[in-house]
């Protein structure tokens, strides 16, 4: 009896190990009327965006809100990130990530304010 459920074991194993190669998608190359080749499958495309935002860089309301509204304007990027790569190469978007960071930027010899960086991941299938 025990070196039967040993079997069973060894058989779930194999199949935990085995299933996940099996759903990972495929990329196929087709050929157009033109002659060409285009991918078939999914595409990853990432944008980054950086930038500088004027104001106080302290813990005060106002700078809290300056950096809520730089973060937003990431998010807001991202959200239309979508739409215009529908209307340029893609059949189909999905996003995948966003990341935002603000770091501080002092007024001693520079301009007060925070500079922001944000990256955004996308998975795309081609027209």
């Amino acid at each position: 009896m025990k070196l039967r459920s040993r079997f069973v074991l060894a058989g779930v194993g194999l199949l935990v190990v085995i299933a996940p190669a099996q759903s990972q998608s495929q990329r196929v190359l087709i050929e157009q009327g033109s002659g060409g080749l285009r991918q078939e499958g999914w595409v990853r495309v990432q944008t980054s965006i950086n930038f500088f935002v004027a104001g106080p860089s302290g813990d005060s309301d106002e700078a809290q809100k300056l950096r809520e509204r730089a973060r937003r304007s990431v998010y807001e990027m991202a959200a239309r990130e979508c739409d215009l790569l529908r209307e340029v190469l893609a059949r189909d978007c999905r996003m995948e990530s966003v990341n935002t960071n603000v770091n501080r930027q002092f007024g001693q010899q520079q301009t007060e304010g925070f500079n922001i960086s944000g990256t955004m991941a996308f998975q795309i299938t081609l027209k």
